[in-house]
C-alpha cells in the first residue's frame, strides 16, 4: 500500500485529499479507502497517478477504470456521540454500505456494486428529514473535475 494524492483547488477547506492505494504498476493505483471530499472517484476505482518528484506522492490525474462502488457523504447535525452515529450508519451494512469516520461528524459511505444504493439513499433521506444528518451523493459534477461545488 502507498499514499497517493488528489488536488482539490476549489475546496478551500482542505485543498486536497490523500488515499491509501495499491500500486498496480504503470502509474495505475487502486484506491483502498473511501473519499471524504472528492467527487467522481470511489473506493476500489483504478486511477492514473504520477509523481512530480521522487519525494512527492503520486498525484491523481484521472480515473482509469470505475469499479462500480458509489460514495455518499454524511454530516451529522444532532448531538449524538461518534459511537452512536457509527451505530446508526452500521444499520446500512445490510445493504452492503460501509462507513468511514473522518472526525466524528463527517462520515463517508461506500456502497458496494452489489449493494442497494437506492435503499441506502432512502434511509439517509429519512434521517435527513428527521434533522439527524445531511447527506450528499458524490458522483462527478460536470466541468468541475474532482472538486464538485
Amino acid at each position: 500500500m502507498t499514499k497517493i494524492h488528489l488536488d482539490l483547488p476549489r475546496n478551500t477547506e482542505v485543498g486536497g485529499e490523500s488515499f491509501w492505494a495499491e500500486d498496480l504498476g504503470d502509474n495505475l493505483y487502486r484506491l483502498r479507502n473511501t473519499p471524504f471530499h472528492a467527487f467522481g472517484i470511489n473506493f476500489y476505482d483504478i486511477v492514473l497517478a504520477k509523481s512530480e518528484g521522487d519525494d512527492l506522492k503520486p498525484s491523481i490525474l484521472k480515473v482509469h477504470e470505475y469499479c462500480g462502488h458509489k460514495t455518499l457523504r454524511v454530516i451529522f447535525l444532532d448531538q449524538a456521540s461518534a459511537q452512536e452515529r457509527a451505530s446508526r450508519l452500521s444499520q446500512l451494512n445490510k445493504f452492503k454500505a460501509y462507513h468511514e469516520n473522518a472526525n466524528g461528524t463527517l462520515f463517508a459511505i461506500d456502497v458496494e456494486p452489489e449493494g442497494d444504493y437506492g435503499e441506502v439513499c432512502n434511509w439517509l433521506y429519512r434521517w435527513e428529514n428527521e434533522g439527524v444528518l445531511s447527506y450528499e451523493t458524490c458522483e462527478a459534477r460536470d466541468g468541475l473535475g474532482f472538486d464538485g461545488e
